[in-house]
C-alpha cells in the first residue's frame, strides 16, 4: 500500500497527489506511467507519473475527476493509502544533450505530464519552449513549474482570459513564423489537440511525439486494450509507447476507440476483470 503524503487541488475536478512510493521513484523516467487501484472494488487507472523525488521516495500524478474511477481516488485524503500502484510502466521519453530547440506542448490536463519533460529537456542543456493550454485562466495549472524549466513560456486560453487568445497551435504557429528552428516538437493533451498539433508541424517536417493514453487494463500488452495503429503497424501504447511519432498515429481509429466507451467511463461497474477472477481461483 502507498501513503499520500500531499493532496492538493489545482483547479476545479483537477487534483495532485504526492504519493510514497521509494522504488518507483528510484527507477521512474519522464514519459512513464502508472497504473493504480484505489482498493479492491476500484477499476486500474493508467496516469502519467507527473513528477518524481528520488531523494524523498515519491512520485506525483494529477488527475481529473471524470468518471466512478477518478472520483473514488479523489476521495482519498492526506494519511490514507492507495491499495495497488504498479510502475514505472511504459518506455521513457528519448532525451539527448544539445538536441536544439525542443517545443514541449500541454494542453488541459495534458501540463503535468509534460512538465518532467520539459524539465528532462532543459537539464540535458536544450532550450526549452514551452507552450501551455486551457480553456480559461481559472482551469490553468502548474504555470509557476513550467518556468522554472523552461527558456521561454507562451499560455493560451480559448477565451482570451489569459495569454494568447485561440489554442496551443496558435502559439505554435508563432514560434514557427518567427523562424525558430524547432528540431522537436513534444506535445500532451486531449487527442484533438496533439491531432492539431501534428497537422500543424507536418507541413514543415518538424519531428512531433505524442503521448497517447487509450483505453488500458493491465499495462503489460497482454490484453489488448491499447492497440493503436501506428503507421502500418499495430501497437499497444503500454509497451511500445505510450509517446510515438505523431504523424503515424491513426488518429481517427483512436478517436472512434475512445468514443465507444465514453458512457461507460461516467458509471460504476459491476464487471469483474478475469485477472482478478484467476487470482482467486489460485
Amino acid at each position: 500500500m502507498n501513503k499520500i503524503l500531499k493532496k492538493e487541488l489545482l483547479s476545479p475536478s483537477v487534483w495532485l497527489f504526492e504519493i510514497e512510493a521509494p522504488r518507483i521513484a528510484k527507477k521512474a523516467e519522464p514519459g512513464q506511467f502508472l497504473i493504480i487501484r484505489t482498493n479492491e472494488e476500484g477499476e486500474r487507472l493508467p496516469l502519467t507519473i507527473a513528477d518524481f523525488n528520488r531523494e524523498k521516495g515519491s512520485v506525483t500524478i494529477v488527475f481529473q475527476e471524470v468518471g466512478a474511477g477518478t472520483s473514488l481516488l479523489a476521495q482519498l485524503n492526506e494519511g490514507e493509502c492507495i491499495l495497488d500502484v504498479v510502475a514505472p510502466l511504459g518506455k521513457k521519453t528519448h532525451i539527448e544533450k544539445n538536441m536544439g530547440t525542443v517545443v514541449c506542448i500541454g494542453g488541459g490536463i495534458g501540463v503535468a505530464p509534460i512538465h518532467p519533460i520539459a524539465r528532462g529537456m532543459h537539464e540535458a542543456g536544450n532550450k526549452v519552449i514551452s507552450i501551455m493550454g486551457a480553456k480559461n485562466k481559472d482551469i490553468l495549472i502548474l504555470e509557476d513549474e513550467m518556468r522554472a524549466v523552461s527558456d521561454e513560456v507562451l499560455i493560451t486560453t480559448d477565451d482570451g482570459s489569459y495569454g494568447i487568445k485561440g489554442f496551443v497551435t496558435t502559439a505554435l504557429q508563432q514560434i514557427i513564423d518567427r523562424g525558430e528552428k524547432i528540431n522537436e516538437v513534444v506535445a500532451i493533451g486531449p487527442v484533438v489537440m496533439m491531432r492539431s498539433v501534428v497537422e500543424a508541424t507536418r507541413p514543415y517536417n518538424i519531428k512531433t511525439v505524442v503521448s497517447l493514453n487509450p483505453i488500458m487494463v493491465d499495462g503489460t500488452g497482454m490484453c489488448g486494450g491499447c492497440r493503436v495503429k501506428i503507421g502500418d503497424e499495430i501497437k499497444f501504447a503500454c509497451v511500445d509507447g505510450p509517446e510515438f511519432d505523431g504523424h503515424l498515429v491513426d488518429f481517427a481509429g483512436l478517436l472512434s476507440r475512445q468514443r465507444m466507451y465514453k458512457d461507460k467511463e461516467k458509471v460504476e461497474s459491476d464487471h469483474v476483470c478475469n485477472l482478478t477472477k484467476i487470482k482467486e481461483v489460485l
